[in-house]
């Protein structure tokens, strides 16, 4: 099934006029247009506009999620950008998106944190997971998570990973998320800033969904470029 997506991905990005690099990514924005993005709720389009080549969102215009359209349904992948907040920022990546049926919040997903720059001291650069029915345990920037069957974690430091030194305030932050089965990492300017692993049952895993560029709090601006994506097999 997999096989199947990918190769329909791919077919639908060359269709599209996207080039498939050598490396396997394809360019998930134009650098001129939406085209391929939708914002969620629709409410909130005048929040996302074009603007030097940079997707851009402002909070005061509306909060919420700019969706890649352009594929619907990614589980396994990889997925290369830089954002930067000019100010203060709240902002993060979903993945594996899917609309929440108890509406609880807006969607079920597992969520890169990339904001909080001069909200909080450990959030930037974490991992965590929005899915009612079970507990959220957050992996904060440093950390390995290991999710047990039973739903307990544990926590362990990562060698090497991001400190709150390697974060380019006001400036082009890198970032490498790769998504394989049950096992999520989070790169920020090549380090290693976060990492869980679940052992439940795939029943309570989130298998597959969209890809959403976060909006979350008004007086704030986000920038985002260079977004690539590579799905895996």
């Amino acid at each position: 099934m997999k096989t199947i997506i990918t190769s329909w991905f791919f077919s639908f990005c060359l269709a599209a006029g996207q080039a498939v690099g050598k490396d396997g990514f394809v360019s998930m924005f134009d650098g001129k247009t939406l085209k391929g993005w939708e914002a969620t709720p629709s409410k909130t389009a005048a929040a996302w506009t074009v603007k030097e080549g940079m997707i851009v969102g402002n909070g005061d215009k509306g909060r919420g999620y700019l969706t890649y359209s352009a594929n619907k349904n990614v589980a396994d992948f990889e997925m290369k950008f830089s954002y930067r907040f000019p100010g203060k920022g709240n902002s993060g990546v979903n993945i594996r998106a899917i609309p929440d049926k108890t509406h609880r919040r807006d969607f079920q997903s597992y969520h890169a944190d990339l904001g909080h720059l001069g909200i909080g001291k450990n959030v930037m650069g974490a991992w965590d997971f929005h899915t009612p029915g079970r507990r959220e345990h957050r992996c904060f920037r440093g950390d390995r998570l290991v999710i047990a069957k039973d739903d307990k974690p544990t926590i362990t430091p990562i060698k090497n990973a991001l400190t709150a030194a390697d974060i380019r305030r006001g400036d082009w932050n890198h970032v490498h998320i790769i998504a394989r089965r049950n096992n999520f990492k989070l790169y920020i300017n090549g380090k290693l800033s976060s990492e869980f692993t679940e052992h439940l049952p795939k029943a309570k895993r989130l298998q597959g969904g969209m890809i959403q560029l976060q909006l979350h709090d008004p007086g704030m601006i986000v920038q985002f470029k260079a977004l690539q994506l590579k799905v895996l097999k």
